[in-house]
């Protein structure tokens, strides 16, 4: 073939540094928006906190506040709102950061871009990606007070093993133990295995003799490591870890029973086969209900409060209070970061010659400017958002999650003229505090279950109806699946069992045979 030369016209959308940046700020949840600040604090010397604002502002001055009244603004009205508040961030960016920020630095279409979501097909693995603030070490006082404590499980096994007078190989063998223990404490290898594999080659050449010496040398320290505290600690099953914990109470006819129980019919147990229990164990329904309830107050995973555990305090990020007859929706003040940029140095880059453009600083000074812009973006939308949700749930800020309507993003995305995708990272990890509890902004969405009168009713509240049905329950004859169904169609709801199933799981309430009591 020969070499050709052709010319092709196509549009394609080249997202610039500072979109990326716009879509990444969005999607981080407050902690690691914070974690971002602290980041380029400390990697620009032309950004600052801005203390005197901090100190100047009064509470709930944001200018990212609206009160949403009981008359609903139409479109036309809503519109002119969003250019008002628009200009009205703009002027706050400029008085911020001390230099005059003009469009021309910022482009005309980037935000109208980046809210559209028209990244969503060429730029598909910003939305993705992780963010590695997300994982790094925070402030002191980021950490949530109840947090996990220092010491782990080996660590306080291993101070027990300190006091105990052990040979050098047995101490070898109690800590291979030790380190082999899962984070509920249980020990999920078996001891050949653990063998095997300190032989190397799985223990294939070994001579059988020294395999059987260290096996059993491996059972000796199993009983050192199940005799220390937490009681529990080295079970492989959860028979096992509730056996061992009984034989630490007193000895009584119901401690013995409840030993049998844990060791050969834990499985009844479970089932609350009350007459089968009593058949294979000879007990009367007195002693049964005394060994039950001892075996009630055993921990099933000794090494739960050793447990390191990532949880972090949900802080919201909006604000939705009873106003009037309405409701006022407004951003947390204590998660806006106040930033500026440094008049020192902004003032020291004019007066060199060339100008901000010929300096080596002048990138980190238009670097801070899309930083600071970014941000009041970010929570600009996050705002926009958090009040079309709360016109279009007013119901469940009133009366609760019975009264939840049907909602998908594709609703809140026409209505702002929003992309879909763009409407789905602003309600991940971003949450509302409201007069019933603190919510992920996902909280408000569910599909929606045809009724009898021809109107749709939100997941959300069947959900909350099935909960409140089975917490009215008489406990001696709980309600099943297919009279939940039955009770949800009395009320005009054509739900499924398998469905109400469902939902049964996700609230995490037991069947009717396991919520029966006797």
């Amino acid at each position: 073939m020969r070499p050709t030369l052709q010319v092709r016209l196509s549009q394609h959308l080249a997202l610039t540094p500072q979109l990326q940046q716009s879509i990444r700020l969005l999607q981080l949840s407050t902690l690691e928006l914070h974690q971002e600040v602290e980041q380029m604090l400390a990697s620009n010397p032309l950004l600052e906190p801005d203390e005197e604002h901090d100190a100047a502002s009064p509470p709930g001055a944001s200018p990212a506040e609206r009160v949403a009244d009981e008359r609903v603004p139409d479109r036309d009205d809503r519109g002119s709102d969003t250019a008002d508040r628009s200009a009205d961030s703009d002027g706050s960016a400029d008085s911020a950061s001390g230099e005059e920020i003009r469009a021309e630095d910022f482009g005309t279409t980037e935000r109208e871009d980046w809210e559209n979501g028209t990244e969503h097909d060429d730029f598909d693995g910003i939305r993705e990606q992780p963010s590695s603030s997300a994982s790094s070490g925070g402030e002191d006082d980021e950490r949530p007070e109840t947090e996990a404590p220092d010491a782990s499980l080996q660590d306080v096994l291993r101070a027990q093993m300190a006091g105990m007078h052990l040979g050098e190989v047995d101490r070898a063998a109690l800590l291979a133990l030790i380190e082999s223990l899962n984070d509920d404490g249980y020990l999920e290898d078996p001891l050949e295995e653990l063998v095997a594999a300190l032989l190397g080659d799985e223990g294939d050449g070994a001579d059988p003799e020294q395999r059987e010496l260290l096996l059993d040398t491996f059972k000796c320290a199993l009983k050192w490591l199940q005799s220390m505290e937490p009681a529990g600690v080295g079970a492989r099953d959860l028979g096992e870890c509730l056996e061992l914990q009984l034989r630490t109470h007193p000895r009584s006819p119901e401690q013995a029973l409840a030993v049998v129980i844990c060791r050969r019919h834990l499985d009844l147990l479970a089932k609350r086969d009350w007459r089968r229990l009593m058949s294979l164990t000879g007990a009367d329904d007195e002693l049964l209900r005394g060994a039950q309830a001892m075996i009630a107050t055993l921990e099933p995973k000794p090494g739960r409060r050793f447990a390191r555990s990532d949880n972090r305090p949900v802080v919201p990020d909006v604000i939705v209070q009873k106003a009037g007859r309405g409701f006022r929706v407004m951003i947390n003040p204590d998660v806006l970061p106040k930033l500026r940029i440094n008049e020192l140095y902004a003032q020291a880059l004019r007066a060199t010659r060339g100008g901000v453009s010929n300096s080596p600083l002048g990138g980190q000074l238009q670097e801070a400017r899309w930083f600071i812009k970014n941000i009041q973006q970010r929570f600009d939308t996050i705002l926009r958002v958090s009040e079309a949700i709360v016109e279009r749930q007013r119901g469940f800020f009133t009366h609760g999650e019975l009264a939840m309507k049907p909602l998908v993003l594709r609703e809140i995305a026409d209505e702002l003229g929003l992309h879909e995708s763009t409407i789905s990272r602003v309600t991940t990890a971003k949450y509302m505090s409201t007069p019933w509890g603190t919510f992920e902004l996902k909280y408000f969405f569910g599909s929606s279950l045809s009724t009898e009168a021809g109107g749709n009713a939100s997941s959300t509240a069947v959900r909350a109806l099935i909960k409140q049905f089975i917490a009215a329950e008489d406990a001696s004859n709980p309600l099943s699946d297919s009279q939940l169904s039955t009770m949800l169609g009395e009320q005009g709801i054509t739900v499924a069992r398998r469905t109400v199933a469902k939902y049964r799981e996700a609230l995490k309430l037991a069947p009717a045979n396991l919520r029966k009591a006797r």
